[in-house]
Parts: C-alpha cells; sequence; structure tokens
C-alpha cells in the first residue's frame, strides 16, 4: 500500500500529486465562500453607499482580486510538485502574464471610473461620456503598453534595446500617417477646447447640420436632409465653425414697406404699433424701430427683437405670431403695404414737345 502512495508519476508521488490537487480544491473553496459571503456583503454595503467609488472597489475585488488569487493557490500548488526547470520557466511566464492582466484591467477600470465619474458632475454628461470615450481608449492603450514593458523588464528581458526601436519604429509610423496622426491632436483639441459638443448644431464651410458622435479620427454629423455627413477632425479644427448650440438668443431683423401715399401722422403711429405687437410675447424682447429710408417703391421700415435660446422651431414661431398680427392690424388701419411696382409714363410720338400734332402745326 505504501508502496503504491510513493510511486513516482512524471517525477513526483502520487501524494504529492494529492496534495497539489487538494490545495486547488480547498483554496478554491475557499474562494467562492469568500466571494459569496464577504463579497456579497460588500456589494450590499455599496449599494447602500451614495458614491460608486465603492462600488469599483467591490466589483475590482470580485473581478480581479479573487481571480489573482486562485491563480496563486494554483501556482503555490505547481510549486509543490517536482518540476523541471524549463516548464517552471514558462509556467512562471504564464503566471505573470496572467495577474498582469487583472492588475492592468483594475487600473483602467478605476481609470474609467475617475473619468467618467467626474463627468457625472457636469450637465449633458452622457454627450459627455460619449465624446470621452476616444480619451479612455487612448489612456488605456497607454497603460497596456506600460503594463506589457513593465512585465517584459522583470522577466529579464534587455528593454532598451526594445524602446529604442519602438522610438524609431515611432518616428517612421509619425511620417507615415501625419494625416491620421493630425486628427488625433484635433481630437484632443476638441475635447479640450470644446469648441463644439454632441447634440450641437453647427455650421461649417457649406455644411450644416447636428453633431452625433466624436471619434479618434472622424467627427460625425446629422445633416437637415437626413443624411449623415463623415468628416475629418482636423478639417474642423481648421475651419470656421458657427456653433448654434449655444445661441444664448437670436436676433431677428425685419423690414416692412409702405406706400408713399400713407399720410405722415400714420407713418408716425407705425413704429409703436408694431412695438405694441412684438412686446405682447413676454419671451421676445423688443430692441427698435425705425423709419429708416425714402425707398423707390415705399416707405421703409426696420425692427430688430430678441428671441430667447436657440430652438429654431420656437424662433419661427415666434416671428410668424408676429407678422401675421401686423398683416391684420395694417389691414384694419388701412394701411397698404408696398409693392415693387413701376410707373411708365407713355407719350404720345403724334404730338412734339409743346403738345402740338403734326396737323395742328400745318394749319
Amino acid at each position: 500500500m505504501n508502496n503504491w502512495w510513493q510511486e513516482l508519476i512524471y517525477g513526483n508521488s502520487f501524494q504529492d500529486w494529492m496534495v497539489a490537487l487538494g490545495i486547488i480544491v480547498v483554496g478554491g473553496i475557499i474562494l467562492y465562500a469568500l466571494k459569496k459571503v464577504v463579497v456579497g456583503q460588500l456589494k450590499k454595503w455599496a449599494a447602500k453607499t451614495s458614491t460608486t467609488i465603492d462600488d469599483v472597489i467591490v466589483a475590482g475585488i470580485e473581478h480581479s482580486v479573487i481571480p489573482v488569487v486562485y491563480v496563486f493557490v494554483i501556482y503555490s500548488a505547481i510549486y509543490y510538485l517536482t518540476i523541471p526547470e524549463v516548464i517552471m520557466s514558462k509556467l512562471k511566464i504564464v503566471f505573470w502574464i496572467v495577474v498582469m492582466f487583472y492588475i492592468l484591467r483594475s487600473v483602467t477600470a478605476v481609470v474609467r471610473h475617475l473619468i467618467f465619474g467626474k463627468l457625472e458632475e457636469k450637465e449633458d454628461s452622457e454627450a459627455r461620456k460619449k465624446q470621452a470615450n476616444g480619451l479612455v481608449l487612448i489612456i488605456n492603450i497607454t497603460i497596456w503598453i506600460v503594463g506589457f514593458v513593465f512585465l517584459l523588464d522583470n522577466m529579464g528581458y534587455n528593454i532598451g534595446t526594445l524602446i529604442a526601436g519602438l522610438g524609431i519604429g515611432g518616428i517612421a509610423i509619425a511620417l507615415a500617417a501625419q494625416t491620421i496622426l493630425g486628427d488625433l491632436f484635433s481630437y484632443f483639441i476638441i475635447y479640450f477646447d470644446k469648441p463644439f459638443e454632441i447634440g450641437d448644431f453647427i455650421i461649417f464651410d457649406d455644411k450644416a447640420g447636428v453633431v452625433g458622435a466624436i471619434g479618434l479620427k472622424t467627427t460625425r454629423i446629422n445633416t437637415l436632409s437626413g443624411e449623415q455627413l463623415i468628416c475629418s477632425n482636423k478639417d474642423l479644427t481648421d475651419s470656421r465653425v458657427h456653433n448654434f448650440g449655444r445661441m444664448q438668443k437670436r436676433r431677428v431683423v425685419f423690414k416692412l414697406g409702405v406706400v408713399h401715399q400713407t399720410p405722415a401722422e400714420v407713418v408716425k403711429e407705425i413704429p409703436q404699433l408694431v412695438k405694441d405687437i412684438i412686446q405682447v410675447d413676454k419671451d421676445v424682447r423688443y430692441d427698435r424701430g425705425h423709419f429708416m429710408n425714402f425707398g423707390n417703391t415705399s416707405l421703409d421700415f426696420e425692427f430688430v427683437f430678441y428671441i430667447p435660446g436657440a430652438d429654431y422651431t420656437v424662433y419661427m414661431d415666434k416671428q410668424q405670431r408676429i407678422f401675421l398680427e401686423i398683416l391684420e392690424t395694417f389691414q384694419k388701419k388701412d394701411i397698404k403695404l408696398a409693392h415693387p411696382i413701376q410707373t411708365v409714363f407713355l407719350q404720345d410720338k403724334t404730338k412734339d414737345y409743346a403738345g402740338f400734332s403734326s396737323a395742328e402745326k400745318n394749319n
């Protein structure tokens, strides 16, 4: 019996194999119990708090710390056995890769939470989060690269040569991808300087639409005609952009003209009539109204008022109401709006400039 128990299998006795298996099983049971009991209680506690950082910590313990500990348990069980050095060195590499994976995943999760948590305090947080996805992606890639280099350094590799190679390769890539890097830097300009954000209505060059998404290279704009316009970030930062999404008020200037036969007393009344019509709406701020010009076909007036906000439909509704009331008021008071007409005087060619006809001259 004892001989069978001590019989060697791949360089280890059956007893050693059982001990290693026991370490894995017992460690797994303990970790499973900790996950169910301790982590379960931590989740309930975190759900009651007003902050979210504790939820991230609990999630990190559940999805990163416990898996790392379980990998350590497996590594301890393997280390207990007599394993050839060549195989053991490979297993160490695998162990450190797995550990580094979970560590980096926890770090990126914390960074993502800190960025998005800060954005939660801002207005239009959902739009800002969409815009920040590109920034978070770049930070995550940087963290993973740094972690990978750190791992290679701890494994004994000479990272100086690797970094030098990456530097030379980076210069070559930068020269070959100037357009892409230009769009990438433009993305950072858009993100930090915020000339426009998702949901803003913008006009640049001869294009107009609502910003739908801002990516690392391109910005997607939903145009008024329905299609999606995709343009590079660099084109936007190099252009003059009219951002109507941040319009605080809309200035409206309109002109109207009445016929020249309008009595002077009525002409004096027109600015006050129009002012009273505009000021009926409390949301509309009247600025000025003047008799401004003797036109060729009309007596011209100019009026200015302001409408708060950037909603185009609201602007058109209020302007329509004002114009309709002006038309109704003018019709009631028999004030005639001028039309661009011309009066043509015809001359009788049978008469000379003195007004005599040829027959009358002969007599």
